[in-house]
């Protein structure tokens, strides 16, 4: 039986929440970077070129809004709790079943069901923390949840190890043991007490009358809902930019690391990511949301010659850490900032709809480097340095248009306040 508010200290429960949504997120994104780590072992296995492989992780991005909008509504209707619960027993059982595939069209198949678990779980699990922390603690909730991904890729990375041991089925079978988080959430972690306030005053004020659905938020809220996916597209850019080709292509190919090399620049860049996140996400308590994030993008544009041009190991590392600390302190931020702009009757949807569109769009990012670095001719760092820098360019723009906006809205409401008398 689940604890609930009043059976424990608040922040004890505080505590579960975020441990909770933190291992929701780190154990998904570790099963999606394993398909990725593994993507010429299966093809192998399956008899089949890599490219046909490759097809597994473009379907898993596709999918992911779908899941967001589907597990988010459900997460509305019904509760933040029992929803991350099925979705995190879901992409585990699909897991399961992808170590189990006879063929290639079943695993594409399961990979494409795993994109919908996949996008489901961040918006439900990011909802149901922001919700239940104190609001001072939201900050730092943020930048442990964002931490997550980059905790999953180290958590992928080290079971990689594994991989001439038990081959790549084996290590989709460790994978789903990522089930057993459901039942950490199950045994310790209550239902959003926002939630259960606005369900029962809902029925209690309109006896079973359904709250406004996502069409009507977004007619009533057709900017916001635009805002929010043009601004985690140019995060997604940004991020994407930064990380896809890097390792493998730029380090490997272009600047000739070897593999060794490349793992312990990529550990040290990931850890960073992983402070990063956590700090910035911090300072958004003391600073605010908006700020927090435009000072971390503007210390990744004068980050970008170190981050691509030097040849040297040394200068390469600082550059990566650097990079990334900031570009994931960005992200840390963005659970926090989104639940807030969110409408409270979808805001297990809208964030992470907003996100995973975001995601979907900005896809064909390794693709877009590839075609910049073609034309220039010049090597894959002025790609690089173009998309991450009007990612985070974009990202600065609008987050400080909309810290603009939101001032003058307050402004203008204490006016009218003043104006009635009401304030006084």
């Amino acid at each position: 039986m689940a604890l609930s508010l009043s059976g424990l200290d608040g922040r004890a429960v505080a505590r579960h929440v975020v441990i909770a949504s933190f291992l929701g997120w780190m154990l998904d994104a570790c099963d999606f970077f394993l398909v990725l780590f593994t993507l010429d072992n299966v093809a192998h296995s399956f008899g089949v070129s890599l490219e046909a492989v490759l097809l597994a992780p473009t379907l898993t991005l596709a999918t992911r809004p779908i899941g967001a909008f589907v597990c988010g509504r459900a997460a509305d209707r019904y509760g933040r709790k029992p929803v991350l619960v099925a979705t995190i027993c879901v992409y585990s059982l699909i897991e399961l079943l992808s170590a189990l595939a006879p063929g290639l069209g079943v695993f594409l198949f399961l990979r494409a069901l795993f994109g919908v678990a996949l996008g489901g779980e961040w918006g439900v699990g990011a909802s149901l923390m922001m919700e239940s922390v104190p609001p001072g603690w939201r900050g730092t909730a943020s930048g442990i949840l964002q931490a997550g991904y980059p905790a999953g890729y180290l958590l992928a990375s080290v079971l990689f190890l594994l991989l001439p041991v038990i081959g790549w089925r084996g290590l989709f079978v460790l994978g789903s043991c990522a089930v057993v988080s459901a039942l950490y959430i199950g045994l310790c972690v209550p239902e959003s007490p926002d939630w259960v306030a606005r369900h029962k005053k809902g029925q209690d004020a309109h006896k079973g009358e359904r709250a406004p659905g996502l069409l009507a938020v977004v007619r009533n809220n057709g900017m916001l809902c635009l805002f929010a996916v043009v601004l985690m597209s140019a995060f997604n850019f940004m991020s994407h930019g930064s990380q896809d080709l890097y390792p493998k292509v730029f380090l490997g190919l272009e600047r000739g690391l070897p593999a060794p090399t490349i793992t312990m620049l990529v550990v040290l860049y990931t850890l960073a990511a992983m402070a990063g996140g956590l700090c910035f996400g911090m300072l958004s308590q003391r600073i605010g949301r908006q700020y927090a994030i435009a000072l971390a993008v503007c210390l990744v544009l004068p980050l970008l010659p170190l981050w691509t041009l030097p040849h040297s190991v040394l200068w390469l590392g600082a550059g990566a850490v650097c990079m990334q600390f900031c570009v994931q302190g960005a992200w840390g931020v963005v659970p926090a900032y989104l639940n807030e702009l969110s409408p409270a009757s979808v805001r297990a949807t809208f964030p992470g709809l907003a996100y995973q569109c975001g995601n979907l769009i900005a896809a064909s990012t390794p693709l877009l480097q590839t075609a910049i670095a073609r034309l220039c001719g010049r090597g894959l760092a002025p790609a690089l340095m173009v998309v991450v820098g009007g990612g985070a360019l974009a990202v600065l723009v609008l987050t400080l248009l909309n810290a603009r906006r939101q001032r003058a809205e307050h402004g203008l409401r204490m006016g009218m306040t003043l104006s009635d008398g009401t304030g006084v």
